[in-house]
């Protein structure tokens, strides 16, 4: 992770400006940007860290690689459940890692969110920088960016093991993986994946220009793809297997679009093309009569299934895969704790996710004082027995 002698990755494309170069930091790999970058200089190397603390973790070098070797929480997961744990760990002054394969999870694809504390709209993107900034600058625990490859139960918690082969021990762990995009399991849709089949929100809406497309699915993820993609696609097809389940209020802004086609109670079967999609089929389930739809664009948003691998043998799954929690979002693994999506908590919604988050760090705060206690108590026991 850190090395004096790293060799600075940079991203810099051809005329790019200066103060527009993205550099990782090479203590928590986190990609910035030169211009919002704290930076240092070592002999004749000028070090670029994306926050104070990680540049102090560079200076200092607690450990061989810059972080502390234990904690007493790991937090797995850089959403909005882990980002508002991680914060509320810095204020409860916690000894805290947080490790995620990105930040932001599934709100980086939110194109509106409406009545979050503090803001009457504000977008997913921009709501996970103002996360980040809290945790980066104002609310600084260790972070590193990178992969968890899995977690063990240990004598005396867990171990964390990342996929680039480093380890670390805590005494409890808060698992906030959230939820990934559930794929389409039909002809067609692997092969043209990027190339016409696109899963969560269009970030280049160029490629549909006065094109027809579908989008797959009837929930709110589903019908905010279709107002995005209503000033420039053509036609937009919405396929559903069920009724609209998306807030009436979006459902009713669709349908005063005459460019909006509803198709309920409907399947896609395949999708085909040559060198990318031209057509789909899609099945109705009643008469399992089938029809061609002519798009060359296809948007799928038909839900997400939960990241609860990491833990499915110590904690216990309901039917969906979502990790059972507490009322303080405790597992049944004592030390393991469970945050956000990933869970069987009501309600899958950033605004809830947050709060999930920062109950855990609190929650985790009182269990690691507790166990704290009780060791402090046994041996002050043993010391009088002697």
């Amino acid at each position: 992770m850190i090395t004096k002698d790293q060799t600075l990755k940079n991203k810099r494309s051809r005329g790019t400006a200066p103060e527009l170069q993205m550099v990782r930091d090479p203590v928590c790999d986190m990609e910035i940007q030169i211009s919002d970058a704290v930076q240092t200089e070592i002999g004749e190397t000028t070090y670029y860290f994306c926050s104070e603390g990680c540049r102090d973790l560079f200076q200092h070098d607690q450990s061989q690689d810059g972080f502390r070797p234990s904690y007493d929480m790991i937090i797995v997961g850089g959403g909005p459940a882990g980002l508002t744990a991680a914060v509320y760990a810095a204020q409860l002054r916690m000894n805290a890692f947080l490790v995620s394969s990105d930040l932001g999870g599934q709100a980086i694809d939110s194109t509106k969110v409406k009545n979050y504390m503090g803001f009457d709209f504000i977008t997913g993107p921009e709501l996970v920088e103002k996360f980040k900034d809290q945790l980066v600058h104002s609310n600084y625990i260790d972070h590193h960016i990178g992969t968890v490859d899995r977690i063990e139960q240990t004598q005396y918690g867990f171990g964390v093991y990342l996929s680039d082969g480093t380890s670390f021990r805590t005494s409890t762990v808060l698992l906030a993986t959230g939820m990934t995009r559930r794929h389409l399991n039909i002809p067609g849709a692997e092969k043209f994946q990027r190339n016409g089949v696109f899963y969560g929100s269009i970030h280049d809406i160029s490629t549909v220009q006065g094109k027809d497309v579908v989008v797959v699915g009837g929930g709110n993820s589903a019908l905010q793809s279709v107002e995005k993609l209503l000033p420039s696609a053509r036609l937009i097809h919405v396929v559903s297997d069920l009724e609209l389940t998306a807030d009436s209020s979006i459902i009713e802004r669709v349908n005063n679009s005459n460019r909006v086609y509803l198709h309920e109670g409907y399947k896609v079967s395949r999708i085909e093309g040559t060198d990318s999609v031209e057509r789909i089929i899609i099945r109705e389930l009643e008469s399992g009569q089938e029809s061609s739809l002519a798009v060359n664009g296809v948007f799928v948003n038909i839900g997400l299934q939960p990241n609860s691998s990491l833990v499915a043998k110590m904690a216990k799954l309901n039917e969906k895969g979502e990790v059972i929690i507490g009322p303080d979002c405790s597992t049944k693994q004592a030390g393991l704790y469970a945050a956000g999506d990933v869970t069987n908590a009501f309600g899958k919604r950033i605004v809830i996710a947050s709060g999930e988050g920062a109950k855990a760090a609190s929650a985790i705060k009182q269990y690691v004082h507790d166990i704290k206690r009780r060791v402090s108590s046994s041996k002050r026991g043993s010391s009088s027995i002697r």
